[in-house]
């Protein structure tokens, strides 16, 4: 019994010992465990975000095209008579007024033409006067019956041709007059002249085809351009409310050229793109624009006055939506579903879904969730929603 007993209380002994070095083995794991828990309960760390307010302001509503400049007038210069070409007064490059002597051919021979023409004429109505009064003496005669009927007859038919050939005569001075003025050819109105063809000295005819030298108007200049042809009907209500002001681009959109406005509609739609072109015009007094530049154009066609915006970074695409993070009072975010009127890429104009003085954000969306907590990068809710006052 007592045996027993003995056995009983060094057992007891050993469990005791086995559980304390269980306990001290596997403390720090369960310490470890605890701490892991209690971090576990933690309020999670806010996102940084970016923000902006939605606000209310004018909205100018733009098409955009891709156009091609030309010159408002050009043509190329060749002469209408046959001659040496003499002297071109005019430098390459140079601007020109309307009437300007751009080029002149040898007018001597056409000159020496001339004055033979009026000297025929006057050789002509010499004769008419004698032939006028043998027609009032034949006519005396024959009334005493002293001339024949016949000699009459043919004092009138002589005094008729040279009426005739003094008017032949009138045209072919008005021909020779002419063909002297074409040895001047002139500028048909302002513009720049471009580059010579053809060198002073050499023989020109009037069915050369080569040119003298090209004279553009540069200013102003127009630009055709295109857009889609949805847009006729908006394009219309513009052009019957006056003329549509366009702004030209460089080809990267970034640089500004020059400012114009709409000059005409083309009268039919490209089947094959669906498009419309349109025609502009431009000051260009810097000589920004250049014939055959390519530009990127932007036609204002309307404005929306008091519209609801909100930059276009904060409008987010969804499944078969499109919503907005809007930062609470609380710095939690609230997932919105708008409606947008349109977006131009920088800013979208919203027609439902957001409040004036509500804060979007812009950036960090990726991260976001309803009732996550961020942190505005860009200045605090409190201090974006209630700007400090200035003034009286």
């Amino acid at each position: 019994m007592q045996n027993m007993i003995f056995w009983r209380q060094r057992l007891t002994r050993a469990w005791l010992v086995l559980c304390a070095i269980a306990v001290l083995s596997h403390g720090p794991e369960l310490a470890f465990a605890q701490s892991q828990g209690t971090a576990g309960t933690a309020a999670p760390p806010s996102v940084p975000v970016s923000v902006a307010p939605v606000v209310r302001k004018d909205v100018p509503d733009y098409l955009l095209g891709l156009g091609t400049v030309l010159a408002l007038q050009t043509v190329q210069l060749r002469s209408q008579v046959d001659g040496v070409l003499l002297k071109v007064p005019v430098t390459e490059g140079q601007d020109v007024k309307q009437g300007d002597v751009l080029a002149i051919i040898d007018p001597r021979p056409y000159q020496a033409a001339l004055d033979a023409a009026i000297a025929r004429k006057q050789q002509d109505q010499a004769q008419l006067v004698s032939a006028k009064a043998d027609v009032v003496r034949y006519t005396s005669l024959a009334a005493k019956q002293v001339a024949s009927e016949q000699q009459l007859e043919v004092a009138q038919a002589k005094a008729g041709q040279l009426t005739a050939a003094i008017a032949m005569d009138q045209a072919q001075i008005d021909s020779a007059k002419l063909n002297l003025t074409w040895c001047y050819i002139t500028a048909p109105f302002d513009g720049r002249v471009g580059l010579r063809e053809i060198d002073p000295g050499n023989f020109i005819r009037s069915a050369e085809v080569t040119p003298l030298l090209p004279v553009s108007q540069l200013r102003p200049i127009s630009v055709t351009f295109t857009v889609p042809q949805d847009s006729l009907p908006a394009i219309q209500r513009a052009l019957a409310a006056g003329k549509p002001p366009v702004t030209a681009f460089t080809s990267n959109g970034r640089t500004e050229l020059d400012r114009g406005t709409v000059l005409t509609v083309d009268n039919a739609i490209d089947a094959t793109t669906g498009t419309i072109k349109l025609k502009a015009t431009f000051p260009n007094a810097d000589y920004q624009l250049w014939p055959g530049q390519f530009v990127n154009t932007r036609l204002l066609i309307s404005t929306s006055n008091g519209a609801l915006t909100v930059p276009s970074a904060a409008v987010r695409h969804g499944q078969d939506e499109l919503y907005v993070y809007v930062v609470k009072p609380d710095q939690t975010v609230s997932r919105q579903v708008v409606e947008v009127a349109r977006d131009d890429g920088v800013t979208s104009v919203v027609t439902k879904g957001l409040e004036d003085g509500q804060l979007a954000v812009t950036d960090g969306q990726s991260r976001l969730q309803n009732g996550v907590h961020v942190a505005v990068v860009n200045g605090t809710p409190k201090e974006a929603a209630n700007p400090p006052r200035t003034g009286g």
